[in-house]
């Protein structure tokens, strides 16, 4: 396996990856196409944006028990609140895991229309099945302990924080220890985006290419980072500068049209139509970047001829 070449560049691949643009969605423009497409990546994109509700709270702000009010509720029906709660929670896990299964599958579904240049639902949905459950096994492991992770940093945050205040300058000493645990804490969140932002960008291809799992995918894709330390470093970099540069056109965009683009983006699946040249920028500038490493990685080859790439 080639394990790198003379010239790997994170600017080389912007000019093919806007070509990939206009030659999926404007050579010729296909409104019908637009939506296809747009779908498979409104999936891939499933659980990544927000959801804001404004609850009428103002007419609250002024009663100074509204905590004791709320106490005594819990307290007069603590077995209710119980109830709800667990239901709550458990429809909560169920929605997520649901998310996350169909973002997985749909990470393959656009990531096949993008390099087959194919605006197909069906075909992609069946034929990577396999793949796209041992990506979301292994995006639910990683995001499990990823979450406990985050909790024991924040728990020990507070620890240390309710100490301090409780016993005032004797427990100066611990500023040290909240240093270092609000810094493992900063070290983890990168650890695990970087992990994150890895496995779609790259780990996907090798899994879309080779027809294999998820660990096999990153054991391959290791084995090249591991060598290019350096280049992938830049390329995380640069991906910070194109999410600025995005951000400043969306932003422009929005101002342009007096914030009708915002309403327009804020509607599930429209938005993301909406911004389909964005994200097909995004998803071809990472497998032409990862093209660089060796005609192994090559995901623009026909389909037929995937299954018989050498690894």
């Amino acid at each position: 396996m080639t394990m790198g070449t003379s010239r790997v560049s994170v600017i080389d691949p912007i000019e093919p990856a806007i070509g990939k643009v206009k030659d999926i969605l404007f050579s010729p423009f296909d409104l019908g196409r637009w939506f296809i497409i747009g779908f498979c990546a409104w999936l891939a994109n499933l659980g990544q944006g927000g959801f804001n509700f404004n609850f009428p709270f103002d007419k609250y702000q002024h009663h100074e028990n509204l905590p004791a009010r709320i106490h005594d509720f819990v307290m007069n029906n603590l077995a209710l609140v119980i109830i709800a709660g667990s239901i709550a929670v458990v429809i909560g896990i169920a929605v997520l895991l649901v998310l996350l299964w169909l973002s997985s599958r749909g990470q393959f579904m656009f990531l096949h229309c993008v390099a087959q240049n194919k605006a197909e639902v069906k075909n992609p949905w069946h034929s990577c099945r396999p793949q796209g459950n041992s990506l979301f096994l292994f995006q639910l492991v990683v995001g499990i302990a990823s979450f406990f992770c985050v909790v024991f940093c924040v728990a020990a945050v507070a620890a240390v924080v309710i100490a301090m205040k409780m016993y005032g300058m004797k427990m100066i000493v611990l500023v040290p220890l909240l240093v270092f645990v609000i810094s493992i804490f900063i070290l983890l969140i990168i650890v695990f985006a970087i992990v994150f932002k890895f496995t779609v960008d790259f780990v996907v291809p090798i899994m879309y290419l080779r027809s294999c799992a998820c660990l096999e995918a990153w054991r391959q894709f290791l084995s090249v980072l591991s060598n290019n330390k350096g280049r992938f470093l830049l390329y995380i970099l640069f991906q910070i500068v194109i999410a600025m540069a995005v951000g400043v056109i969306v932003l422009a965009g929005v101002c342009l049209t007096c914030c009708c683009a915002c309403c327009i983006m804020a509607i599930p699946y429209i938005g993301t139509v909406l911004l389909l040249p964005i994200l097909i920028f995004q998803r071809a500038y990472s497998l032409i970047y990862l093209r660089q490493y060796g005609n192994q990685f090559d995901v623009f080859v026909p389909v037929a001829n995937i299954s018989n790439t050498a690894v």
